[in-house]
C-alpha cells in the first residue's frame, strides 16, 4: 500500500487555492472595470437613455383654423364633443373590456376596426377613442358604470363641422382620416413631428389646398411612465397653436341664391370680380355634406353619393368641359377684329346656312337672318355669320386667340383637381389620334368649332375667367378664393394679392364693339326676357351646348328624354360701364341658355349690385320653356 506525501499533497492544494484566487481577484476586476466604464465613463450617454425612457413626450393635437366668407359668417368651424377613450396600458384584457363596453354603448365593427387601427398607430399609454360623438344620454350612462372599467374615461375633444351643410361643399372641400398617401404628403413637405398624433387630414376642396395653414402647431405633454410603459404623471406640457384663418372672396349669401337658383337641376356657376379674380361664387349642384367625412363616411353614404346618377361628387365649375355653344360668338368677334378678318360694319347674308364641301351647316333660324352685320350676329346669335367667319379664320388662329383669354388652360385657382379641357388645334389633334388618317384637320371641321360646338370643351371658371377678361378690357387675374389669412399667433393678415397674369393688347374701339353688342343681348336679344325691367345695364351672351344630334329633326325640348337635352349656358358682366361681376352658368340638359342659365344670373347680379333677393322660387325646365312665345 502506497502512502501519498502530506508535503507534496498541501503544495498542490496551495497552488490551486493561489489559481482560484486569482480567478476570482481577475473576476472582480472584470467587474469594477465595468462598473467604472458604466457609472463613470457612460455615465452622461446611461442618464440621457434612462430620462429618454422615464420621459415621453405626447402630442397634443392643435385646433384646425376656420374658414369665413368676406363678411366674417363661418363656413367651416370646430366644436367640442364628447369621446369614449380607452388607454391600452392600464387595461388588463382589452377585447373583454370592450365587449363589455359595448353592452353599456353601441360600438359597430367599424368603431372597432378603427380602434385597432390606431392602436397600432400609437403607442401604449395614449388614449385611443373607440366611440366619438357622444350624446348626453351616453355619457350619463357611462359615467354611472364608469368604476367597471378601468383604463376608459370620457374625454372632450374638438371636431370639424361644416355648420352649412351641403352649402357650397365643392368649394369648401371636406377632411378624412390621414391616410398613407396624406404622410407621403406631410413627409415631403417637411412636417413629419408637427403631424405626430393628428388623425384628419383635408381631402378636397380649400381644406386640401391650406392643409398645411389650417393645422397649426401641435403642443406636447412630458409624460412620465413606469418601467412597464404605463403613464405615471404629467412634468409639463406644451400649449397647441391653433391653425391659421382662411378669409374668403366669396359671398356666401350670393353662394346660397345662386345654389338655390338652381334647384333641383345640375349643373355650376362662377362669378369672379374682374378688377382682382377674387371669386364671389363657386357652385357646383348638385352638392353633398361634407360632415359625413369627417369620421369617416359610412359604407352606405359612400355608395349613395358614389353611385348617384347625378353624381354629386364631381366638382362641374372646374371638371365640367363642355362646348361653350354660342357663348363663344362674342370671342370669336373680338378674334376677328383683332386678326383683321371682320370690320363692325362689314355684312353677310344669311340665308339660313353655309354651304361648305357638300354639307350644309344650317342656320338657327329656318330662312336665316338676313343682312347681318357683328352687332346683330351676336344679338341675335346668328350662326351661318360664325360658321363663314370660323372658315376665313382658320383654326389656327381662333386656336391661338382662344388660348390667350385662357380656354382650354387650367386657370390656376386655389383648388386641385381643376381640369383642362379642350382646345382643339392642328397640333392638339395630332396629340390626341393615333392613326395618321384621324390625325388630319380637315377644313369642315373648323366651321361647327366657330359657333362653340366640334371639340370645343371648357369649364365653366375658364368661361367666367375669359368674360372677366373682356369686361376688364384685356387684363387678366389669376382666380382666387382666399382673400386673407390670419395668423394665429400674432393676428396679422396675409393678404392673397391680386395677382395679374396678362394685359392682352387688345384695342379698346374692339372691345367696345363687342361689349356693346353682348349689352344688345340683354335689351333686344336673346337674354331680354330674363333681365326684363333690370335697373342697371349689363352685357350677356346665351349659349346651347348639344349634348346629342338630333340629325335635323325639330323637337321640342320638354318632349325629350331629359338625356338628350341640351346644355343652357350663359355669361355675362354687369354693370356694363364698369363691371364688378363676371360670371358663367351652365345648366346641364335644360335647353336653351335663354330659359334656364340666363334667369339663374339675372338673380345672382340682382343681389351683388343691389342687395336684392328673388321673391319666388326658379321655375321648372318645362314651365320655362311653355312661357317662351
Amino acid at each position: 500500500m502506497e502512502f501519498r506525501n502530506p508535503q507534496e499533497s498541501l503544495e498542490q492544494f496551495r497552488q490551486r487555492l493561489t489559481v482560484a484566487g486569482g480567478i476570482v481577484l481577475v473576476a472582480f476586476a472584470v467587474l469594477l472595470a465595468r462598473f467604472v466604464w458604466l457609472q463613470i465613463v457612460q455615465y452622461d450617454y446611461f442618464t440621457t437613455r434612462a430620462e429618454e425612457n422615464r420621459i415621453t413626450l405626447v402630442p397634443v393635437t392643435p385646433n384646425r383654423g376656420l374658414i369665413v366668407d368676406r363678411n366674417g359668417k363661418v363656413l367651416a368651424r370646430n366644436y367640442a364633443g364628447f369621446t369614449l377613450e380607452i388607454t391600452p396600458s392600464r387595461v388588463p384584457n382589452l377585447e373583454l373590456t370592450i365587449d363589455e363596453l359595448a353592452e353599456v354603448l353601441e360600438i359597430q365593427p367599424k368603431d372597432r376596426k378603427r380602434f385597432k387601427k390606431l392602436r397600432e398607430e400609437n403607442k401604449n399609454f395614449e388614449s385611443i377613442p373607440i366611440r366619438t360623438r357622444l350624446s348626453d344620454e351616453e355619457v350619463a350612462r357611462f359615467i354611472a358604470r364608469r368604476y367597471r372599467f378601468p383604463g376608459v374615461e370620457v374625454k372632450a375633444r374638438l371636431f370639424r363641422q361644416y355648420p352649412e351643410g351641403e352649402f357650397a361643399s365643392h368649394l369648401l372641400g371636406y377632411i378624412g382620416r390621414l391616410s398613407e398617401r396624406d404622410e407621403v404628403k406631410v413627409e415631403e413637405a417637411g412636417f413629419t413631428a408637427n403631424y405626430r398624433g393628428t388623425e384628419h387630414f383635408g381631402k378636397a376642396g380649400l381644406e386640401q389646398r391650406y392643409e398645411f395653414e389650417l393645422h397649426g402647431t401641435s403642443g406636447f405633454e412630458q409624460v412620465e411612465v413606469n418601467a412597464g410603459g404605463h403613464a405615471v404623471r404629467t412634468l409639463a406640457s406644451t400649449a397647441p397653436t391653433p391653425g391659421n384663418n382662411l378669409t374668403l372672396t366669396v359671398d356666401a349669401e350670393l353662394q346660397k341664391i345662386a345654389e338655390q337658383a338652381f334647384g333641383a337641376r345640375r349643373g355650376a356657376l362662377v362669378a369672379i370680380d374682374p378688377s382682382t379674380g377674387g371669386i364671389l361664387a363657386l357652385v357646383s349642384m348638385p352638392t353633398y355634406d361634407p360632415n359625413l367625412f369627417v369620421d369617416g363616411i359610412d359604407t352606405q353614404s359612400w355608395m349613395d353619393l358614389n353611385e348617384s346618377d347625378q353624381k354629386p361628387m364631381i366638382n362641374r365649375a372646374l371638371n365640367s368641359a363642355n362646348p361653350p355653344g354660342s357663348t363663344f360668338k362674342p370671342f370669336m368677334a373680338l378674334a376677328a377684329l383683332t386678326y383683321g378678318k371682320r370690320t363692325p360694319n362689314q355684312a353677310i347674308a344669311d340665308g339660313g346656312g353655309f354651304n361648305f364641301g357638300g354639307h350644309f351647316f344650317r342656320d338657327d333660324k329656318k330662312g336665316g337672318h338676313g343682312s347681318v352685320d357683328m352687332y346683330k350676329s351676336i344679338v341675335v346669335s346668328c350662326n351661318t355669320y360664325y360658321y363663314t367667319l370660323a372658315n376665313d379664320m382658320g383654326i389656327d388662329n381662333i386656336s391661338r386667340f382662344m388660348g390667350d383669354i385662357g380656354l382650354g388652360k387650367r386657370t390656376g385657382v386655389d383648388i386641385d383637381g381643376e381640369s383642362e379641357g379642350v382646345l382643339p388645334s392642328q397640333e392638339w389633334k395630332k396629340k390626341r389620334f393615333k392613326r395618321p388618317e384621324q390625325q388630319k384637320w380637315y377644313a369642315g371641321e373648323t366651321i361647327s368649332i366657330g359657333i362653340g360646338q366640334g371639340y370645343n370643351a371648357y369649364t365653366p371658371i375658364q368661361l367666367a375667367l375669359a368674360t372677366a377678361t373682356l369686361a376688364n378690357n384685356g387684363v387678366m387675374f389669376k382666380p382666387h378664393l382666399v382673400n386673407y389669412i390670419t395668423d394665429a399667433r400674432s393676428g396679422e393678415r396675409k393678404m392673397i394679392e391680386p395677382q395679374p397674369i396678362k394685359a392682352i393688347s387688345w384695342k379698346q374701339e374692339h372691345v367696345d364693339v363687342i361689349k356693346n353688342a353682348m349689352v344688345g343681348v340683354i335689351k333686344e336679344g336673346t337674354g331680354a326676357r330674363a333681365f326684363a325691367g333690370a335697373t342697371y345695364s349689363a352685357g350677356g351672351k346665351t349659349g346651347t351646348a348639344q349634348v346629342f344630334s338630333l340629325k335635323g329633326a325639330d323637337v321640342k325640348t320638354a318632349h325629350l328624354d331629359e338625356k338628350f337635352r341640351d346644355h343652357a349656358l350663359f355669361i355675362a358682366f354687369a354693370p356694363a360701364e364698369k363691371p364688378k361681376i363676371a360670371l358663367a352658368v351652365l345648366v346641364e340638359n335644360a335647353g336653351f341658355g335663354a330659359q334656364s342659365a340666363a334667369p339663374i344670373a339675372r338673380q345672382v347680379i340682382d343681389y351683388h349690385l343691389l342687395g336684392k333677393r328673388p321673391n319666388a322660387p326658379a321655375p321648372t325646365d318645362e314651365e320655362a320653356e311653355d312661357s317662351l312665345p
